[in-house]
């Protein structure tokens, strides 16, 4: 009798976390849809500053980026896999999660930081794709494809929570923005991340 409730108790706790999960992924993926005029947004903002990046790349830009890229090699210097992986994640992790909360302030932050972005991806492309040819852009498509989704998720995300005061009922829709917006970050970006850095950590320490 014991063994038999036992099981049920196992059984029960099990199905429980089960619904937990279904239930949060299933309304993340809601959410998701949602947002899919932002998202559209989001990623025709990066890949338009991208393709700027290419082709007009004036003296002063050049140089931040120059040391922007200086510093972060500084940084990363000597890092085994592991480190390489937990830096590349702590970095992410806090850049997508503050571009998804400053957006607060009417979406200015996050549309702001996917143009930067876009621009600096596009010109250290070019600059690499002068060296070393287009098959460069090959070493970035594996974590990629895990990252770019969650960094303009999170930006898109950021972008609809600022819209809120748009809204009629504006502390209620900020709320309501806010939780999903959290939910998504917790249940789909934080996942992509991780996979994303494993990667990226593991390709850098292979390829030097």
């Amino acid at each position: 009798m014991k063994k038999r409730l036992k099981i049920k108790t196992k059984k029960s706790e099990k199905r429980k976390q089960e619904d937990f999960w279904q239930k949060n992924y299933s309304l993340s993926w809601h959410y998701i849809l949602e947002c899919k005029n932002y998202i559209l947004f989001i990623l025709l903002l990066f890949l338009f500053s991208f393709y700027i990046a290419l082709f007009y790349q004036p003296p002063e830009i050049v140089e931040i980026i120059r040391k922007f890229v200086e510093e972060l090699l500084r940084k990363t210097q000597g890092l085994n896999t592991w480190q390489m992986i937990i830096f590349i994640l702590d970095n992410n992790l806090k850049s997508s999660f503050f571009a998804m909360l400053l957006g607060i302030f009417l979406g200015i932050f996050p549309v702001a930081t996917t143009f930067v972005n876009g621009y600096i991806l596009g010109f250290i492309a070019e600059k690499a794709m002068k060296i070393e040819g287009s098959f460069i852009l090959w070493r970035l498509f594996p974590h990629g494809i895990f990252e770019l989704p969650a960094v303009v998720l999170a930006l898109a995300l950021g972008t609809k929570l600022g819209m809120f005061i748009f809204s009629k009922e504006k502390k209620k829709e900020f709320l309501r923005r806010l939780e999903n917006s959290l939910r998504v970050f917790l249940f789909v970006i934080l996942p992509l991340l991780i996979i994303a850095a494993i990667i990226e950590g593991i390709l850098v320490g292979m390829l030097g």
